[in-house]
């Protein structure tokens, strides 16, 4: 019975953290309270004090490390092959995905939280740079596996992210895809004549 009582309350703060990421994605961080996750998430009211004693801090901060993890293990996953233009599609498809489904409305949580940190929450900066860093880290694995030099491949992860980043903003305000796929077709030459030049 009690493993029962704490897969359910697991599955429970789970729910929770996936449930602020989503909202953040539309809303942002100032525009979401503990009521909208509990009724997103479909949790008890009360659950939400007890698995996150530290408060909305504390499930942003979370929201954003699952956030983050979610999208780098589909990077990790599409690098494999050895194709540099597949780290860059790895990690734009997420995103653009993201936006025809939610019309324009949803962008990248972890930008969201960024903006909006705060000087009295630095952990929520801390753990946005964290997942920047994991996503440029893992592309330039990927970059690095399909040839790009090492020292080349660093610097093109951290532009793939801070272009696909910006790309999705343009996206949102302009309501199409255009930016980002536009955006995407340089990355993918820029990535191709780095394995040339290497």
């Amino acid at each position: 019975m009690n493993v029962i009582i704490g897969s359910m309350a697991t599955d429970s703060r789970e729910r929770m953290v996936r449930s602020a990421a989503f909202l953040f994605r539309e809303r942002g961080y100032s525009g979401t309270g503990f009521r909208d996750v509990i009724a997103h998430s479909g949790a008890p009211r009360g659950s939400i004090y007890h698995h996150f004693p530290g408060g909305k801090v504390q499930l942003a901060t979370e929201a954003v490390r699952y956030a983050g993890e979610f999208l780098n293990s589909g990077i990790e996953a599409a690098v494999e092959g050895g194709d540099p233009g597949a780290a860059v599609d790895a990690f734009m498809g997420w995103w653009r995905t993201v936006l025809i489904k939610s019309e324009f409305r949803a962008g990248c949580p972890v930008v969201a939280v960024t903006v909006e940190s705060h000087d009295e929450a630095p952990q929520l900066a801390d753990a946005a740079a964290a997942v920047f860093a994991r996503w440029q880290d893992t592309l330039a694995t990927g970059l690095g596996n399909a040839g790009v030099p090492d020292d080349r491949a660093a610097g093109l992860a951290r532009l793939i992210v801070a272009a696909v980043e910006g790309a999705t903003i343009l996206c949102r305000a302009h309501r199409d895809v255009g930016p980002l796929d536009e955006v995407v077709a340089e990355l993918k030459k820029l990535a191709r004549s780095a394995v040339e030049e290497g």
